[in-house]
């Protein structure tokens, strides 16, 4: 069975026990035990929302530190179209390339350039006959990740090609390979340069049968102050460092980005983790109609809010604006015939079944029939209980809370309001 990685983890000696986090994660997977706060591994979607909520820092993020990487290796930078909007007054995407091999870097591949090839796939799927319509990009891990533990019927809807990163570490690495047949493949290894921790648990999860191309993932916020040391203005980039990314790749760092590039009218693109939430409620309950092609992002306004990004969003939403008009980004034409036809689509399920459903639950899991019970008995304690909603008990909700009792998880005395509301 495949094994989940989460990215997201907590500093217990950190940790107040504030209830912040508990309140504000969308999946309800933090509990708060003995002052302090726990994540529930099967529920957590690696958003990253208590990374960003938390005031004691005690939550954070795993990753590939620079510090760690073996420079003497054949290393490909795979730097995410959001990190071109974390510079100010940058007139070029060039700068950040040739600082990249500034800092040791064999290689860069722009994830912006995989993304425009995934563009090109994701209208071909939508045009043939075997898109499920409303299509879901399936580009956001979060998103992806939501939809198999929550909303398992709009799985078939998932566009089934590989994030613009992963086809990026694949594209990289056969390119590498050609060009050098002197190096050892082995020693070739790519580093993603992500803006998110779900990006960390994608690549992280090897599911069965999948094949990863991405090595490393290490922060923006790391790469940004080593990079930034090195962008010179009198530092002029080289030929071999010049973008091959247009305006449609790098696009894909903002709400919208991908949906417009389809040059489809027919889309729907939300960002933000509660308005993601709301968009699948609707799409489950079949109330979206005229639309082919949904794009939701996780962070706001797009990965360019990501928690691992140094900029805030918005700035950086402004600076890749101001790049694709300074910088003169055009439209760039990409030959399809590059790709492979049978693009690998990840660990997005063909078929949705009651086993797939667990394949991130631990040994020993309950089955179906034993969760449906579960969810009866929490349903009736729940009735029971204040419905305040206040975290008192350690659970986001009374019903939460009563779901947590029935497993053995909490203690009906954990609830410090019903004794005063019985007495």
């Amino acid at each position: 069975m495949a094994k989940y990685t989460h990215a997201v983890t907590i500093e217990p000696e950190k940790c107040t026990g504030c209830t912040t986090c508990l309140r504000r994660c969308p999946t309800e997977a933090i509990r708060i035990r003995n002052n302090k706060a726990e994540i529930n591994a099967v529920q957590c979607i690696d958003c990253g929302e208590c990374i960003r909520v938390c005031k004691h820092s005690a939550k954070h993020a795993s990753y590939d530190k620079l510090s760690d990487l073996d420079f003497s290796k054949y290393l490909i930078a795979l730097p995410a179209p959001s990190l071109f909007g974390q510079f100010n007054h940058l007139t070029e995407a060039d700068f950040v390339i040739q600082g990249l091999k500034d800092m040791g870097f064999s290689e860069v591949y722009e994830v912006a350039k995989a993304a425009e090839y995934v563009t090109d796939l994701t209208r071909i799927y939508l045009n043939g006959d075997k898109a499920i319509k409303p299509a879901i990009s399936s580009a956001c891990p979060v998103v992806v990740r939501l939809i198999k533990l929550r909303y398992p019927t709009l799985c078939e809807q998932l566009v089934p090609i590989m994030p613009p990163y992963e086809l990026a570490g694949k594209l990289a690495r056969e390119k590498a390979i050609k060009e050098h047949p002197e190096i050892d493949p082995e020693n070739i290894k790519t580093v993603f340069i992500s803006p998110c921790p779900a990006k960390v648990s994608w690549a992280k999860s090897v599911m069965e049968g999948q094949t990863v191309y991405v090595d490393y993932i290490t922060s923006m916020n790391d790469v940004y102050m080593e990079l930034l040391a090195r962008m010179k203005r009198d530092n002029v980039p080289g030929a071999d460092s010049a973008s091959e990314a247009g305006v449609v790749g790098i696009g894909w760092a903002t709400t919208g980005g991908e949906a417009a590039s389809l040059m489809n009218e027919g889309y729907l693109s939300a960002d933000g983790i509660d308005n993601v939430i709301k968009v699948l409620d609707d799409l489950e309950s079949g109330t979206v109609s005229d639309i082919s092609f949904v794009e939701l992002n996780a962070c706001s306004p797009g990965c360019v809010g990501g928690v691992l990004a140094p900029t805030n969003g918005y700035v950086a939403r402004v600076r890749l604006q101001n790049l694709r008009k300074i910088g003169g980004l055009v439209v760039k034409p990409n030959n399809i015939g590059d790709i492979d036809e049978n693009v690998g689509k990840g660990d997005i399920p063909a078929e949705y079944t009651e086993a797939e459903a667990f394949t991130y639950m631990p040994e020993g899991a309950p089955n179906m029939l034993a969760m449906m019970l579960a969810m009866k008995k929490a349903e009736a304690l729940a009735d029971k209980l204040p419905k305040k909603d206040c975290g008192a008990s350690g659970s986001p909700t009374c019903r939460a809370f009563a779901l947590d009792v029935v497993n053995g998880e909490a203690k009906l005395e954990d609830c410090k309001i019903r004794p005063q509301m019985e007495g």
